[in-house]
């Protein structure tokens, strides 16, 4: 098993609500987890989520994660 800490931003937080907002969440999965793994994990659907970086470097969902990562995830965002 691997641990990872994850930071959900924006309207992904809904999928978390217990996670306090600038607190990241440890998330323990098998060894050889992609990071699309993660996203179904967290009950994340793939249609709302926008990048993804794992230790400050943006990865697609098929990167395998490591154990001590940092993910963030953000979801689309629109301004003007």
């Amino acid at each position: 098993m691997i641990t990872v800490q994850v930071r959900l931003y924006a309207t992904l937080r809904r999928y978390r609500p217990e996670v306090k907002l600038g607190e990241s969440l440890p998330m323990e999965l098998p060894e050889s987890s992609t990071v699309g793994q993660l996203i179904a994990r967290l009950g994340i659907p793939t249609r709302v989520v926008k990048n993804i970086f794992v230790n400050h470097r943006q990865q697609g969902p098929e990167y395998v994660l490591q154990n001590g990562d940092e993910v963030a995830i953000f979801p689309p965002v629109a301004g003007g």
